[in-house]
């Protein structure tokens, strides 16, 4: 059985996270970090640097889905992998890592002649924007088209309760290649950092990523 932590447990995520332990039997959610074997942090984005403190004295293994990080950070967060092995990942969806690859072949492939836009909507209480999955498909674009993340518009959306929707659209001469992933529910997420919290028990101090989890690098 794998004991969890979880950071973050009065959240939206952090109740899917819980409902979804409690429904697999593989799964004990604790309340102390001394009977965990994982952290799963879901909080804040100024909570993350010490929360990964804490796992780290405690000599306990990390799952970050938190978003909305500081340049300065995420350099600090990088910094914790020489001290515990934690997966840092803007969405712990299965289908959204799957896009990522299937959008940076796409860019490379569609490298000059088509220009991309980004489109997210999420729920009016999301505070960052753009999200933090927006600006990882920003990334994966321009390194595969070879230019700079700022160059790509990202048009943000926040209304009703809508869980997350991303739209990648590249517009060429005579045709545009469209690639969407719309959740339909949290547990797509928590389901991913359920996966994320067994899959980096026994691994050795380091950063990784759900493309590791997944087998995807």
């Amino acid at each position: 059985m794998i004991k969890i932590l979880l950071k973050g447990a009065s959240g939206k995520m952090g109740q899917r996270i819980i409902a979804c332990a409690k429904a697999d039997v593989s799964f004990q959610v604790v309340n102390t970090i001394e009977n965990a074997d994982v952290m799963i942090d879901f909080s804040h984005p100024d909570a993350t640097l010490p929360n990964l403190e804490t796992a780290a004295l405690a000599k306990k293994r990390a799952v970050i889905g938190t978003t909305g990080h500081t340049a300065e950070q995420k350099k600090e967060i990088a910094r914790y992998a020489q001290r515990l092995p934690f997966i840092l990942s803007p969405n712990m969806s299965v289908g959204v890592n799957v896009m990522w690859e299937i959008l940076g072949r796409a860019a490379r492939l569609l490298e000059s002649g088509f220009d991309p836009s980004i489109k997210e909507t999420h729920h009016i209480h999301k505070k960052d924007r753009p999200s933090g999955t927006a600006l990882r498909v920003a990334h994966v674009i321009a390194e595969g088209m070879k230019t700079t993340p700022d160059r790509i518009s990202i048009e943000s959306i926040r209304e009703g309760e809508a869980v997350g929707t991303h739209t990648t659209l590249f517009s060429g001469p005579g045709e545009t290649l469209e690639v969407t992933h719309t959740a339909l529910s949290r547990d797509t997420f928590a389901l991913g950092a359920l996966r994320a919290a067994r899959w980096v028990i026994g691994k050795p101090n380091g950063l990784y990523s759900m493309g590791d989890v997944l087998g995807m690098i």
